[in-house]
């Protein structure tokens, strides 16, 4: 098996369904209380593409996708409409995320996104960024894209110089989801001349 770095089809993925999925314990005593357990550090999304096929063409498309990674064997990047991007569905800024502090020696940083803030805040690590999109300051300041690098397969950030003692290093960007079918058979309905319909294309996040 191999991750590809190809996004699946755009325009299919725009209609799609979906979101994040969480794996909790739930045990209720005598007493009527409840004891419960997060089993999952992070969410796992997963995503149904079949509301996205509105053409034959779309569906064409997906088989030739679906073919190439053979099924569930190889993962790909998956675009998720409604959460891609640092800033909500503006444009990234420098300033969107906090990444890391300094400590005069590390320059190595891992891209996160938070949810929430009052309560019990989840960071979720972005491992699939537009490399293009990445935007890094230090203590308020943009940094120069020369100043840092982008690894697009993990997420992590490299800055040509440890921040100061102290300094913020926030970050802003765009990004995809590493995902993989979820099934090995596609079933396929040509329901008009120029329309196709597949009931189901489940995906599911890989954790990595």
């Amino acid at each position: 098996m191999a991750f590809h770095k190809i996004r699946f089809p755009l325009d299919v993925a725009l209609g799609a369904r979906g979101g994040p999925e969480r794996a909790t314990d739930v045990v209720t005593l005598a007493s009527g209380a409840e004891e419960r357990n997060s089993r999952w550090a992070h969410a796992r999304r997963r995503y149904n593409a079949g509301y996205g096929i509105k053409s034959r063409a779309d569906m064409q498309a997906v088989l030739a996708f679906f073919e190439e990674r053979r099924g569930r064997f190889h993962s790909f990047l998956w675009r998720d409409a409604l959460d891609h991007g640092s800033n909500g569905f503006a444009a990234p800024t420098p300033f969107d995320q906090q990444i890391g502090i300094g400590d005069a020696a590390q320059k190595t940083f891992q891209l996160i996104k938070r949810y929430g803030a009052d309560f019990d805040h989840y960071d979720r690590p972005i491992t699939k960024p537009l490399a293009a999109s990445v935007r890094v300051a230090v203590a308020g300041v943009e940094l120069g894209a020369a100043d840092f690098e982008v690894d697009d397969l993990t997420g992590l950030v490299t800055l040509d110089l440890a921040p100061p003692i102290g300094d913020l290093v926030t970050a802003g960007f765009e990004f995809d989801v590493p995902v993989r079918f979820d099934i090995d058979r596609l079933d396929i309905e040509l329901s008009s001349f120029d329309a196709a319909e597949a009931p189901s294309i489940p995906l599911i996040e890989v954790r990595e």
